[in-house]
């Protein structure tokens, strides 16, 4: 079978009404972002609450991340989930919908780069560490863009006859100039189109997997025999989990996952500063569009257990003869003695789509090896190490599970969903450069027109950069792995201690950042194959030193900045005399609110938690797992409405603090 015939008239019809849409929204709503920075960075708090929680669940619903969960679904069946902890998982989310959220929405600011100068002074310290809040999230930018493009270019490529960077070049280009163009207001609503479009994948592949499989018995023996998993329907981590070669790592799952819920917490607790927070109007927004957000994002979990189910039928089909794959992947390597993994993708994609441009001797090899009924799909699955790749698994089930016309709906479905992610990192990336350093620093007077234009060079080169940082990775979870557990880990510190800490300062954060960021750059240099866990315990201990070293060794933040800013924002933590110093009924209002957020923390992990795990134990047949998850959810999600939700104010908790609450400093 070609390539061009994987798609009929019919998917190249939807393919082409996707493309007229998402560029005919990025001129319409070119106007409305170009009015001020302010429009083009958040909205200016013109968007609805529940538009910004769609727009949030498209964003973390990306088309890279996707395959690699239903890698590790595939791999370890529901307890693939557990392994997400580390970011997939997304419970961040609980933090940014109990606190961190309405904190960062409280300061007025319209960046989290802009909210150090609120916290710290527009002083040395705080316009360093605004400078270094813009450098950590650009890198980030840099790092994510670059893992959904590996991601999207290895997808397009099992589809078209063209290589992974080719075809995410194509994909870049698209997405860069409608988000050029429409800002935020093109985030947000290019997200409410493309959410329509995936919620069809969702059904179609839920309703697939659920109808096409056996119980739950055939699906454990079926998942015994390709993955070797014993235990592939059962939902509760274990100790030791069976994994494949280049996946060793992850054998001993109830570690692992524990230290990725550690990572999470801390993570969780600094985070807040998106642009959908500071766009919202008031606190109780902030709460409600990230429950939207977060409910929203379940759909997610039953789909990707369902290609992972179908992945398992076809693999057991399609590949009987597992040895055969090691001996394929040994040919190519001796033909081609130089192929290095971050370049396999592209090569076995090539000779698997264009046979014609590699050695007869080698594809007659590969046909003989692999038999000559369906050897370009069984190509397409061949990983560096001879075994069948779980990273390709969705891009096979969706080439040769799906029916003509819908393929081509569930392909631009998750399009939709890499462009979702591709367009909130690049708006967050924009926003704080042009508002935090250019404007800040080079063209302090530049009228609205300019910083416009500013913003819209800023989108390009960044996008430049992640293509080129594309080109040096191995795999979607080699880089996923490592910006979560690895360089995340470079400013979690300072990201904790800036809302925590009264004494934490500007210098502290910027060097923190400086230096973390500088030892995870270290790491991957140094020590590529170090493991993640050890990745984030080397960062994290570099950060913690060097931000509460730099902190105490200069000046503490000014006394009436530092103020200011406990009395609007109020949070919790190490505060010194300043909670102190409040009146005794504002004390009380600001002790309950805390309360109620802290003692809710708990119900919300484990309600997200068991709202993603339920579904997919459905899917699988799994009805005691799914009927003990789906009743702990319901307990939690009570826990959850009694102590936080019942009790939040329609207006904000502290919006006009009074005269006389004027603390002394600490």
């Amino acid at each position: 079978m070609g390539a061009a015939s994987y798609f009929g008239t019919l998917d190249y019809a939807f393919m082409a009404f996707y493309v007229v849409i998402l560029i005919g929204l990025g001129f319409y709503l070119k106007r409305l972002a170009s009015r001020s920075l302010a429009n083009y960075i958040t909205g200016a708090q013109n968007i609805p609450w529940w538009a910004m929680g769609v727009s949030g669940m498209a964003s973390f619903l990306d088309l890279a991340g996707t395959a690699v969960i239903v890698s590790f679904l595939f791999l370890l069946g529901p307890q693939g989930l557990f392994v997400e902890f580390r970011g997939g998982a997304v419970l961040v989310l609980a933090f940014m919908m109990l606190w961190t959220g309405k904190w960062h929405r409280r300061s007025g600011c319209l960046t989290g780069a802009q909210w150090n100068i609120y916290r710290f002074g527009d002083c040395w310290g705080g316009r360093a560490a605004q400078l270094m809040g813009v450098v950590a999230t650009v890198l980030t930018t840099i790092g994510m863009l670059a893992y959904l493009i590996i991601g999207a270019g290895i997808f397009l490529s099992t589809f078209l006859p063209y290589p992974p960077e080719v075809c995410s070049l194509a994909l870049l280009a698209m997405a860069t100039l409608y988000t050029m163009l429409s800002g935020f207001y093109g985030v947000i609503f290019t997200d409410l189109f493309q959410v329509c479009i995936i919620m069809v994948a969702v059904v179609y592949i839920c309703f697939k997997a659920f109808s096409g499989i056996g119980d739950a018995g055939e699906i454990a023996g079926i998942a015994q025999t390709v993955t070797g998993n014993p235990d592939w329907t059962s939902a509760v981590p274990k100790w030791s989990v069976h994994v494949p070669e280049g996946y060793e790592v992850y054998k001993h799952l109830l570690i692992f996952s524990s230290f990725y819920l550690v990572r999470t917490i801390v993570a969780g607790m600094g985070t807040g500063a998106d642009p959908r927070y500071f766009g919202a109007k008031n606190d109780r927004e902030c709460a409600k569009l990230s429950m939207l957000w977060t409910f929203l994002m379940t759909v997610r979990w039953p789909m990707m257990i369902g290609v992972a189910v179908l992945g398992l039928y076809l693999v057991h089909d399609l590949v009987p003869d597992r040895p055969k794959m090691s001996e394929a992947a040994a040919l190519i390597h001796q033909s081609y003695p130089g192929s290095t993994k971050p370049a396999w993708g592209a090569l076995v994609a090539s000779i698997a789509n264009n046979p014609h441009n590699h050695d007869p001797d080698l594809v007659a090899g590969l046909q003989q090896l692999l038999g000559p009924d369906k050897w370009g799909e069984k190509m397409n699955l061949l990983s560096y190490e001879g075994t069948v790749n779980p990273e390709k698994i969705l891009s096979a089930v969706l080439m040769m599970t799906v029916a003509d016309g819908m393929r081509g709906i569930l392909v631009i479905a998750l399009v939709a969903a890499a462009l979702s992610t591709f367009g909130s990192w690049v708006n967050l990336a924009t926003g704080q450069f042009v508002n935090d350093f250019y404007k800040k620093w080079i063209r302090p007077k530049a009228e609205t027109r300019e910083l416009i234009h500013a913003s819209r060079a800023t989108v390009v080169g960044i996008v430049a950069c992640s293509f080129l940082f594309s080109l040096t990775l191995e795999s979607i979870n080699d880089i996923w792995g490592w910006m979560m557990m690895g360089f995340g880990a470079g400013f979690l510190v300072p990201s904790l201690l800036r809302l925590y800490w009264w004494r934490f300062n500007g210098s502290g954060s910027a060097i923190g950042t400086l230096v973390g960021i500088a030892a995870a750059i270290v790491q991957r240099i140094l020590w590529p194959g170090l493991n993640e866990v050890w990745q984030f315990v080397f960062v994290l201990t570099v950060g913690f030193v060097s931000s509460v070293t730099a902190a105490l060794l200069t000046e503490p933040t000014d006394p009436a900045v530092l103020r200011k800013m406990y009395l609007e924002t109020r949070p919790f933590g190490i505060w010194g005399r300043l909670k102190k110093s409040l009146t005794p009924e504002e004390r009380a209002i600001t002790s309950r609110e805390h309360r109620n957020d802290l003692f809710a923390l708990p119900f919300a992990l484990v309600w997200q938690t068991t709202l993603f795990l339920a579904p997919m134990l459905f899917i699988i047949r799994n009805w005691t797992g799914f009927a003990g998850a789906a009743v702990i959810c319901i307990g939690a999600f009570t826990g959850l409405y009694l102590i936080w939700y019942r009790n939040l104010p329609e207006t904000n908790f502290h919006e006009k603090p009074t005269s006389e609450s004027q603390p002394t400093p600490p």
